[in-house]
């Protein structure tokens, strides 16, 4: 009985103190809203001889009307100024916006008193006082209070609940008195008032933050001497100012020093709250107590940083802050009741039930705002009464109020009430918080891994259940097969191994059946009679009461299948949920199980697309790989694709041609072709084509032209492949040629054998003829002619028989460089009598090279005499012997200025007996026709080849191919087609 009467006192003083201080507050504003203080803007202070401007702000009336810093005021409108109160009372008589006259002295420059001082009399404009930080310190105090009525209505009987709500009711105090300068009995009222919650509200917060989550059990004696020790300072504030204002002269000064320790000591008091919050914090060891203490901490450090960094230190150092710092450093005090309030709502700071009924809720809120409604039309209709004379126009006036003040507070209306309902009903709209911001995250998660393990860690978090567990529906492509469910993660389910997992039997998940409840509920999970033994053993060893389906429809037909199962065991205090709660969590089952089948979709899909993938990149590196070139165009004709050969062969990046017309990279004879069969049936071959390159260069290629075609059947473009028969070509020609000369020299050492006998038998008989017949005039010259041309047949017949060894040659390294410089000095005179200029260009770095030398020589020979003989009576006949090398060949270059060979003679020139000396001009001999046929031979027997280049009345040149002597047996070099070898041949055979 005592404590409940003691209650009742404590909370009808508490009660009491709260009314009186919220009608102090009302009048306090009403009054300071109806009462303008007048000001210059300057701080004085008194000094010898009047009152010095201490600090003249920017844009002030005083620093506008003149007046600077260091000036003394003498007098104000002829009235001396010796202390600061007759300054005021004289501001005051004057009124705001009001012609003051100020008698001002200002001391020279550098000067330690007025000796020399300059008379003037300024102007002054007396403004309002700014009172706007009060309307934000009000607003503070308005935070205050609400938060400790909530805190206290929430329980009553709760830990330091009402030590929380004296602190909040003495912040309140502090932040909402703020007396006139009346100081008549109302305004000494607040002004103690401010005094003493200045005093008291400090000490109060640190008292709050030090016994705040204290796990240390100090003795009681300790602790009540530690409280006392913390109030000792405000109670002596609150007695210095009682002194100071009784019994001390009242200066500037005076007043400034002690607003600077109340400041100081209120800095003070919470920079060491917030330290011992800090302190707390690192120490806590429970993780909601961890939450609460840090929007404690953070709150505080929030607010008194810039309080105390932009207010009290350049406050107490005295140094100059503009206006606007200052209030916003002053206002910056608000987030420590914000972060409280965040703390308790969000964080349970004060663990407790509601006390009241909804209903009763509903009333009060609804009885509040009819109140407020009333009261807004009253006062409307006072404003349109006070504003119009017409009396016929006051009615309308009154009714419009009424009308638009009933349309403007409905919705203000259902916005209050909103809000009476979250706050007095908080545990369904943190429910509905969670399911939205759950939601969204779900929809956001694709990964099924992440997202199981996001629902087995939030669910705890916001239910305050012990066991959670998830389980996932295996994959099927048969949407009305009987689905089997496996463990897919869990969180508190420790007391299961993995063989345990494995050995699970959930077949009582049956929510796919018809009439299939929407959660089971299992009260005692050891001992479900109903179900088998093994599902039995199962629901035991999960130990879990709840199971929720999540159901999403089917994707063919109709109904619904369950794709996941949640688990869900007691809170954490033992209780099961609440019908509201599952209720809400069914809700939860639904999203959930989008969710799941968004990410298995998701992860399908991906798993298709890595085939896709690994398929399109298979097929793309047969069509790179391939040895022929493939594009393909649309049926605009654009270049849609273009493989690596294509890039080789065509000397042209992939970049540059896709996307281009066809007639834009191609040459007209090919597009034409090409256009002449787009609009036929079926695949088109064009056999040997001459297609010309961009480099200039004409190669020969079997290209294919073929529809390209979908799954349909529809045509969406044509493929075109390009198999480039060139070099294939050259081969093939050297392979005839080679068989050709083949039988042509077994042909030939057979006739050379079988002429050679007759041969000889007739030089002989003719030799004896011409030698006993030499004195016949008329027998002899005949004689002499059948000796010669036996000779010439003679040599025709060795030169066939040369043609015809192809073995038995002894092999060296030969240096290809100093071959050509012996061969040009044998032929040195011949050259220089046929005036032929000769032009040698060999490379020092030249490889040498594998051959028999005395052939080579007589391969270089016979091309060497054969360009004499076609530069003889050429002016300036020019002979050019070149040497090179690269890709592991060594090359040789013979070239002549004289009349070409014709285009139609170029393919046989290497056939045996076939020349085109048949007239030799006066100094050349007529041709056998076997000089470039036997050097083929040669050239085949060294594994090199020969190629010939020739223009009619530019000349000819013939280039050697040979291996290197590293790589002979080991690569038949190819033709010379490289890019530098194609411009030495162009530069110099067009001089």
């Amino acid at each position: 009985m005592k404590n409940a009467a003691q209650t009742r006192i404590l909370a009808i003083a508490l009660a009491l103190a709260t009314v009186a201080a919220c009608v102090l507050a009302a009048m306090n504003f009403e009054r300071e809203s109806s009462f303008d203080v007048p000001t210059d803007g300057i701080w004085w202070v008194e000094t010898q001889g009047g009152l010095r401007a201490e600090q003249v702000p920017p844009d002030s009336p005083g620093q506008r009307a003149g007046v600077r810093a260091g000036d003394v005021l003498v007098s104000i409108n002829d009235r001396p100024t010796e202390r600061l109160a007759p300054f005021v009372r004289e501001m005051f008589h004057s009124g705001i916006w009001a012609h003051a006259t100020y008698s001002i002295l200002r001391p020279l420059p550098h000067a330690s008193d007025l000796s020399g001082a300059a008379k003037l009399d300024i102007q002054v404009i007396l403004e309002p006082t700014d009172r706007s930080i009060n309307l934000g310190l009000r607003f503070i105090a308005l935070v205050y209070l609400c938060i400790g009525i909530y805190v206290l209505f929430r329980r009553w009987t709760a830990p330091k609940s009402t030590h929380f709500y004296v602190f909040c009711l003495v912040s309140f105090v502090l932040y909402s008195f703020n007396y006139t300068t009346k100081f008549d009995t109302f305004d000494s009222i607040i002004y103690w008032g401010r005094i003493a919650a200045g005093a008291l509200q400090p000490a109060l917060f640190l008292h709050f933050a030090i016994s705040f989550a204290s796990g240390e059990q100090r003795k009681r004696l300790g602790r009540r001497l530690l409280t006392v020790a913390l109030y000792l300072p405000g109670i002596f504030l609150i007695g210095l100012q009682f002194v100071a204002l009784h019994y001390w002269s009242a200066t500037e000064v005076l007043r400034h020093r002690l607003d600077q320790i109340a400041v100081g000591y209120l800095a003070l008091y919470y920079v060491i709250a917030g330290i011992v919050f800090q302190f707390r914090y690192k120490r806590a060891e429970s993780a909601l107590e961890r939450q609460q203490l840090k929007w404690l901490t953070r709150g505080t450090m929030i607010a008194i940083t810039p309080f105390t960094v932009l207010y009290v230190i350049p406050y107490l150092s005295d140094a100059a802050v503009p206006t606007l710092l200052q209030k916003l450093a002053g206002l910056s005090l608000v987030f420590v009741p914000l972060t409280f309030s965040w703390a308790i709502v969000r964080y349970r700071l004060m663990d407790v039930d509601l006390i009241f009924k909804r209903g009763v809720t509903y009333t009060l809120a609804t009885a509040s705002l009819v109140g407020l409604y009333f009261g807004v039309i009253a006062l409307t209709a006072e404003v349109v009464r006070a504003r119009l004379n017409n009396p016929s126009l006051r009615t309308w006036g009154f009714l419009a109020a009424v009308i638009v003040t009933g349309l403007v507070f409905d919705p203000l209306k259902r916005a209050i009430q909103a809000r009476v309902d979250r706050i007095f009903d908080q545990k369904r709209f943190d429910y509905r918080e969670t399911l939205v911001e759950f939601g969204r995250g779900l929809n956001s998660q694709t990964d099924l891994r992440a997202l199981v393990d996001s629902i087995v860690e939030r669910l705890p978090q916001t239910l305050l259940v012990t066991r959670v567990a998830v389980f996932l529906a295996k994959e099927t492509d048969d949407t009305f097969a009987e689905r089997h469910f496996e463990l897919a993660a869990s969180h508190g389910l420790t007391n299961l191994q993995a063989t345990d997992l494995k050995a699970l039997d959930v077949r009582f998940f049956d929510f796919d059946r018809p009439g299939a409840n929407n959660h089971i509920f299992l009260e005692n999970p050891q001992q479900v009679l109903r179900l088998p033994e093994a599902q039995r053993s199962s629901a035991g060893r999960l130990d879990l009461n709840y199971y929720l389906p999540c159901r999403v429809a089917n994707r063919e037909g109709g109904g619904n299948r369950t794709v996941a199962v949640i688990g869900l065991g007691r809170t954490d205090d033992g209780d099961f949920l609440s019908s509201e709660d599952m209720e809400l969590l069914e809700s939860l089952a639904g999203y959930i199980g989008i969710a799941i089948q968004n990410a298995q979709l998701y992860r399908r899909l991906e798993q298709k697309i890595s085939d896709f993938e690994r398929l399109k990149e298979f097929n793309e590196n047969i069509v790179e790989s391939i040895n022929i070139g493939i594009f393909a165009v649309d049926l605009d004709d654009r270049i849609e694709s273009w493989n690596a050969q294509m890039e080789a062969m065509y000397a042209k990046p992939r970049i540059d041609a896709l996307r281009q017309p066809l007639s834009s990279v191609f040459p007209p004879e090919f597009v034409s072709r090409f256009n002449s069969v787009r609009d036929e049936q079926g695949t088109h071959t064009l056999y040997k084509f001459r297609l010309a390159l961009p480099t200039g260069e004409v190669r020969t290629a079997n290209i294919a032209i073929a529809p390209l075609v979908t799954r349909d059947f529809i045509t969406v473009g044509r493929i075109i492949l390009v198999d480039d028969i060139t070099d294939r070509m050259q081969l093939e020609a050297q392979l005839t040629q080679s068989e050709k000369l083949s039988s042509i020299g077994l042909l030939a050492a057979g006739v050379a054998h079988e002429v050679n006998t007759p041969l000889a038998v007739i030089s002989s008989y003719a030799q004896m003829l011409t030698k006993y017949m030499r004195d016949d005039e008329r027998l002899a010259p005949v004689l002499e002619k059948i000796t010669q041309q036996t000779f010439r047949a003679s040599e025709i017949v060795n030169g066939l028989l040369n043609f015809s060894r192809t073995s038995g040659t002894e092999f060296t390294d030969v240096d290809l460089n100093e071959l050509l410089r012996d061969t040009i000095a044998l032929l040195d005179h011949q050259l220089k009598t046929a005036k032929i200029r000769v032009e040698t260009n060999f490379d020092p770095q030249l490889p040498r090279i594998h051959g028999n030398r005395g052939k080579l020589q007589q391969v270089i020979l016979n091309l060497m005499l054969n360009a004499k003989d076609a530069m003889l009576g050429t002016p300036n006949a020019t002979l050019r012997i070149a040497t090179f090398s690269g890709a592991g060949r060594v090359l040789v270059r013979i070239q002549d200025s004289g009349g070409g060979i014709e285009r139609e003679h170029l393919h046989r020139i290497y056939d045996p007996f076939f020349t085109t000396k048949t007239k030799p001009q006066e100094g050349a001999h007529k041709g056998t026709g076997l000089g470039l046929a036997v050097s083929y031979g040669i050239m085949q027997e060294h594994a090199g080849k020969i190629h010939v280049e020739s223009e009619v009345g530019i000349g000819t040149a013939f280039q050697l191919e040979f291996p290197t002597s590293g790589g002979r047996t080991a690569v038949i070099p190819e033709p010379a087609r490289a890019s530098d070898t194609q411009e030495l041949e162009r530069k110099t055979i067009h001089v």
